[in-house]
Order: structure tokens, then C-alpha cells, then sequence
């Protein structure tokens, strides 16, 4: 096919109401066509549009382990700090007080690793 027969010179103009665009336009975004016109001309001629597909399982894990991960890097930076003022502690009775502190902390810790390992294990089961 030729350059000039390829060349789109008609127009096809067609007016919708709210509620009709509003279904063509969430179509048209769960598909992989970038502008509006080829996929109404997709549809219109017949030819195969390629829709996205998401899993929305693994959405929601992806989200969960998301959240882990911050949380545990807020927990991480707690206790880089607290490392940081137990190396400034000069004397034995400054370490005990660090420690009694900073006991919680590790708590949290443990027990958001131990969240972690239950994830990959519900993961690991799912796929």
C-alpha cells in the first residue's frame, strides 16, 4: 500500500453523553492503545485490542510487603540512631541504660522480621 493511499483524510465525528464516554474512556484506559483514536478505530474496523490484565492478588501482597518495608526501614533508622548514641556512651552504666531503652526496639524489630517470613511463606504457598 502507498504513502497516498495510507494517508487518513475522512473524519467520522460522533457525539456521546456523559455516561457513554465515561465507558468508552475506562475501556479505552484498561487497554494498551496510547490515543483514543486508534482504539475507536480498532474497535470499529474489527481488529483485536490488547487489554491489560492485573492480578489483584498479587497487587495486594505487592501493597502488604510495600507497607513491611517501610515500616521496617522507620525500625532500621531507629535503631542505626540509637547504635550511633550507644557508640558515644562512655561508661558500663550508660551501655545498661542504652540497653533497657532500647530493648523495645529490638522487640519491634523481631517481630517485623518475623512478619516479613510469614509473607514470603503466604507468597511462596500462593505461587
Amino acid at each position: 500500500m502507498s504513502e497516498k493511499e495510507n494517508v487518513r483524510k475522512y473524519w467520522l465525528n460522533i457525539r456521546l453523553n456523559k455516561e457513554e464516554f465515561a465507558i468508552i474512556d475506562k475501556y479505552f484506559r484498561s487497554s494498551t492503545s496510547r490515543q483514543m483514536s486508534g482504539y475507536a478505530r480498532n474497535i470499529l474496523l474489527g481488529k483485536p485490542v490488547i487489554v491489560r490484565y492485573r492480578n489483584a492478588t498479587a497487587d495486594d501482597i505487592l501493597a502488604e510487603l510495600i507497607l513491611l518495608r517501610k515500616e521496617l526501614n522507620h525500625i532500621g533508622n531507629n535503631f542505626n540512631q540509637a547504635v550511633k548514641k550507644l557508640h558515644l556512651t562512655k561508661d558500663i552504666s550508660g551501655i545498661r541504660d542504652w540497653i533497657i531503652v532500647h530493648e523495645n526496639l529490638h522487640f519491634q524489630f523481631i517481630q517485623k522480621t518475623e512478619e516479613i517470613n510469614q509473607k514470603i511463606i503466604e507468597l511462596s504457598r500462593k505461587w
